[in-house]
């Protein structure tokens, strides 16, 4: 996690120096005025807009010790949506209270602010309607487990509905815990909350929140390029309506360990890739869709199904082929928990 940290005053600065012990597992560049110069403080820049704007691009957390006007006027002009803009908070200079000011939930800016303060021994001011009537927060709730957020707009008509009553949840996997206040079992209604990896929508209005949690099997003839496996991947993900954004990796056989087209595939996809061998591909257990010529090549009768299913639980797609590609598809053992 990194940071950037403004002060603006000495007394400031010792504060923020609490800060940086508090958050010490974080990557931290503190900033202050010239004149208050100490070791390890990089000078604040003007103009502003265009010192700040490149900092609010490029962290996870703005920390402000300064009042919360300050901050605001900072960080204003450069706000685009609640989805990529970083979390701000604001402390006194006395390091009192902590304040989280924007990305509350997405960006995780109410979580930090409750860690400083206890870190601090301060008090966390928490303004967010379903923290402080102690309802579901659905986008903190996604963040906080992994999941993609398929609409925003229909994430907050769900943070609005949790606070008149209670709102109809579907999952796919196994709910371990009690649901939270603000949620009820259901599978029909105007507006609910469905968590899968399924472009399903079991509600008139769904807000659909997805798991990372489905592997690739991807098996490819030599010098297949980056944009034919792409569109393998993307059409056996269509025709079982998977959604992308449940994809969490794609695995091979090691003799594909330095296919150029699966690795750039993988790299701009933003998927990391895993490769067996074929005894490690033969261990796995399951009834697989054998091909005696790929045995022959690889010493394995199926590598996208096998490679899929290795380190998963359930198989989603069995072997699809197209232009000389096989995709499989498996997901990962996952639960919905709530505490």
């Amino acid at each position: 996690m990194n940071a950037a940290l403004f002060a603006y005053s000495r007394r400031g600065c010792a504060t923020a120096r609490r800060v940086m012990a508090a958050l010490a597992d974080w990557d931290i560049q503190p900033y202050t005025m010239e004149r208050f110069a100490e070791d390890g403080f990089a000078p604040l820049g003007r103009p502003a807009r265009e010192f700040y704007g490149p900092i609010f691009g490029g962290v996870q957390a703005m920390i402000f010790v300064s009042s919360v006007g300050l901050a605001v006027r900072e960080v204003a002009p450069h706000l685009k949506s609640k989805a990529t803009d970083p979390a701000v908070l604001v402390l006194d200079e006395l390091g009192q209270y902590v304040i989280p000011v924007l990305s509350g939930h997405i960006g995780g800016a109410n979580e930090l602010a409750k860690a400083l303060a206890a870190s601090l021994g301060a008090q966390a001011v928490i303004t967010t309607a379903t923290d402080i009537n102690g309802r579901f927060s659905v986008d903190a709730w996604a963040v906080q487990n992994g999941c993609a957020i398929a609409s925003l707009p229909l994430a907050k008509a769900v943070s609005a509905a949790v606070l008149e009553g209670d709102v109809p949840f579907l999952s796919d996997f196994p709910v371990v815990t009690d649901l939270p206040r603000g949620l009820a079992p259901g599978d029909a209604g105007a507006l609910g909350v469905y968590v899968g990896v399924y472009e399903k929508t079991p509600f008139a209005k769904t807000l659909r929140l997805v798991p990372r949690v489905v592997r690739l099997g991807i098996g490819c003839r030599k010098g297949t390029d980056e944009e034919t496996i792409r569109a393998a991947v993307n059409e056996a993900l269509a025709a079982h309506g998977i959604d992308r954004r449940a994809v969490k990796c794609a695995a091979s056989i090691d003799l594909k360990a330095k296919e150029a087209g699966l690795l750039a595939y993988c790299r701009s996809e933003g998927l990391s890739a895993e490769f067996y061998t074929a005894d490690e591909l033969r261990a796995v257990r399951g009834e697989f869709t054998p091909s005696e010529f790929v045995k022959s090549i690889t010493g394995v009768d199926n590598v996208c199904e096998r490679a899929a299913l290795r380190n998963a639980e359930t198989l989603l797609v069995k072997k699809t082929a197209r232009s000389g590609v096989t995709v499989a598809a498996a997901a990962e053992h996952w639960e919905v928990r709530f505490a």
